[in-house]
């Protein structure tokens, strides 16, 4: 079985802005195309997804990216599969499922996510992590005074990747390693949180 990296494992990119600088669309771009190799590979792994299928799902998550309406990969399989607007939660649930089963640990799902209040101060704090958790479409779930943040999504993936990258930016800033809670969200949970947090 293959495992990808946790957020502790994944090595730190080396740092190209001051922290408070904001991204620029060419790391938002590869942030993105990680986000897209990782979890293709999970899907091919898994078997939940073909190829051919992923690489249609690729093509339109980069297009809603150039139209600044950020698209998960999961989702984008779901509708290329031909899955009707009603089943679309079960089946993102499926692939979801599948894909946490090459991660380790492999991210709880929270069914009440969706009730956690948006944490403001530390998106106005953090206006580059905002920025990717945006792209990745990962809301953070709840941050206790930066010790402890906790991110959730439908992909597994990219809320590992938007850890690590939380993880960087907080010891760069305050020379503290923050503890990372990633978990997964349901379908329903997951839109509903992107569209508050991130105003979709």
């Amino acid at each position: 079985m293959m495992e990808f990296p946790t957020p502790s494992a994944i090595p730190a990119a080396p740092a190209q802005a001051h922290p408070l600088s904001p991204l620029r669309q060419s790391d938002i771009d590869e942030l993105i195309e990680v986000c897209l190799e990782q979890t293709t590979e999970a899907l091919v792994l898994t078997r939940v997804a073909s190829q051919v299928e992923v690489s249609h799902a690729i093509d339109m998550v980069r297009a809603a990216q150039t139209e600044d309406k950020p698209l998960d990969l999961l989702e984008a399989v779901a509708r290329v599969q031909g899955h009707q607007e009603e089943h679309l939660g079960g089946i993102i649930r499926t692939l979801s499922d599948r894909v946490a089963t090459l991660l380790n640990p492999s991210p709880p799902l929270i069914p009440f996510a969706g009730k956690l209040i948006a944490p403001s101060a530390f998106y106005e704090s953090f206006e580059r992590l905002h920025q990717m958790a945006r792209a990745l479409l990962v809301p953070v779930i709840f941050v206790e005074d930066t010790d402890s943040i906790g991110v959730a999504s439908i992909n597994p993936i990219a809320a590992n990747l938007l850890a690590a990258k939380i993880q960087e930016g907080v010891a760069r800033r305050f020379d503290i390693r923050p503890f990372l809670t990633v978990a997964r969200l349901d379908y329903e949970s997951w839109a509903f949180l992107t569209h508050k947090h991130f105003e979709l």
